[in-house]
């Protein structure tokens, strides 16, 4: 039996979902999403509440996952979702210029970011930034991406890293002999 399928969502004021087939619509304040809803999987709206059915019992691997990723839409127009990032390195930087993000990683040129559709970066400091939006997948897809354009190093840790991130520091070269010639 599905734990998560089985919970319901609660829908708080000022949300308005449309159900239709193979899909719901959901609209709050922060923007509107619609969700795909795999073949199989049903969703009922009782007052103030969403609850996810499924038609049989070969549907129980997806019943979960549709009901997480309505629930996550619904969160997503309501509080919106954000992840946070360090940048870590000597003359490393971030600046907003319209609608890309301009950042200096050590390369021998600035590397520009254009900022998706439904997302807003912040940056304070010039070595922290916010990655914010209503859509949970495309945040944290964001953060990846600019992880991913300098990964924190393992010798000296310097790079972009997602702020609470554990990393293991490796030690560098310990007096390595080598042979004069």
């Amino acid at each position: 039996m599905s734990r998560i399928g089985n919970k319901i969502i609660p829908v708080p004021s000022g949300v308005k979902i449309q159900i239709k087939p193979g899909s719901v619509e959901v609209q709050g304040p922060k923007g509107k999403m619609t969700i795909a809803v795999p073949h199989g999987i049903a969703f009922e709206q009782k007052d103030a509440t969403l609850v996810a059915k499924r038609e049989a019992e070969q549907y129980r691997a997806l019943h979960g996952l549709a009901r997480a990723l309505v629930a996550n839409a619904v969160t997503g127009v309501t509080l919106g979702f954000k992840k946070d990032l360090d940048i870590v390195g000597v003359g490393y930087r971030a600046e907003v210029k319209g609608k890309n993000v301009v950042l200096a990683l050590g390369y021998s040129h600035p590397i520009e970011f254009p900022i998706p559709e439904g997302i807003q970066i912040a940056i304070e400091k010039q070595t922290h930034m916010t990655v914010s939006g209503a859509d949970k997948n495309q945040v944290g897809q964001v953060a990846a991406n600019l992880r991913r354009l300098r990964p924190p190093d393992p010798y000296k840790q310097k790079g972009v890293r997602i702020t609470g991130e554990r990393l293991k520091k490796k030690a560098g070269k310990a007096g390595a002999k080598t042979a004069a010639a």
